[in-house]
């Protein structure tokens, strides 16, 4: 389930929300039962790793967390969602790098989960953007399943957001024990960056066209909503420009880092400073932080930086 939830706290939350809509209070969906950062979580610790193997670097930024068993326990189902948005190949940095996935996926398996899904409701065909990213093989060779989105799979949910209300969400993302994002960093042509936050639009369904009109407070709204047990963020390449989709190699600069936290507003704040950019420069990572989604302040957050 989005945050650290098991099924059984799933259909408490139902009731929960059912209850506390009737007083008219604004909540996120799962936010009754995860800590809100202002509350509990008082300082945000984030590993920055290096190396130039993206799978090592990736299990290095997880292990000075802590290790994945500190996520994901025995019998979870987890749901993980990359950036598979584009036909692109991995090098194009169009798409979060295969080999940063399949290492996720092997961690998670290797603590004990039952099932380890990838989903991504793409912009180009998802059988083409599946295949070329080459998500979808790294992924079921480290022992996923990969699903195709399917329609009948989205469910109507209240987000409770500023601008967003009731809006198709992937089901398998409410339901899931675990839910892990696994972005990229990239230029975008709309909202400057593209990165965490900005990566939940591919677990909804609708005319996601409408969420460009307000797209800043559009994505803060789907990051209240979602909350994701870890954030793991591909910098191994980033797109500097002509994002988000790229297309010519000269678009992209390599940058060997994995960036990993339970914060997905300090995540994406450390990720703007790879573009020489502030957190507070990115229209919905001042949100977040000013909703107490997070921390943006990257002084206030304990970095820890390894290599790999």
């Amino acid at each position: 389930m989005v945050g650290n939830n098991d099924r059984r706290e799933f259909l408490k939350l139902v009731g929960i929300i059912t209850a506390q809509a009737a007083l008219g209070g604004r909540l996120s969906a799962f936010s009754s039962t995860i800590p809100n950062f202002s509350e509990e979580q008082k300082v945000t610790t984030m590993a920055v790793a290096k190396g130039a193997s993206p799978s090592k670097v990736t299990i290095a930024a997880i292990e000075a967390l802590g290790g994945i068993s500190k996520f994901i326990s025995r019998g979870d189902v987890v749901l993980l969602k990359p950036n598979m948005s584009w036909d692109r190949r991995p090098e194009q940095a169009a798409n979060t790098h295969p080999e940063v996935v399949a290492a996720i996926v092997e961690l998670c398996l290797t603590a004990g989960a039952k099932k380890v899904k990838v989903v991504d409701n793409s912009i180009n065909d998802a059988r083409r953007c599946y295949k070329r990213s080459g998500i979808a093989d790294a992924a079921r060779k480290a022992g996923a399943e990969v699903e195709f989105p399917d329609l009948r799979k989205f469910r109507e949910m209240d987000l409770k957001g500023e601008v967003l209300h009731r809006w198709p969400v992937y089901r398998d993302a409410l339901e899931s024990d675990k839910l892990i994002n696994i972005p990229i960093a990239k230029h975008h042509n709309l909202c400057r960056l593209t990165m965490s936050m900005k990566n939940w639009i591919g677990m909804v369904g609708g005319r996601r066209n409408r969420l460009h009109q307000q797209i800043h407070k559009c994505i803060a709204d789907l990051s209240s909503f979602f909350r994701p047990t870890l954030t793991v963020m591909d910098a191994s390449r980033i797109l500097v420009e002509n994002g988000p989709q790229g297309g010519s190699l000269k678009y992209v600069k390599k940058m060997d880092t994995i960036i990993a936290s339970t914060d997905q507003i300090a995540v994406d704040s450390y990720g703007a400073t790879l573009f020489g950019l502030r957190g507070e420069d990115i229209g919905y990572i001042k949100i977040g932080h000013q909703r107490g989604l997070g921390q943006m302040e990257l002084q206030k957050v304990n970095i820890i930086e390894t290599k790999a």
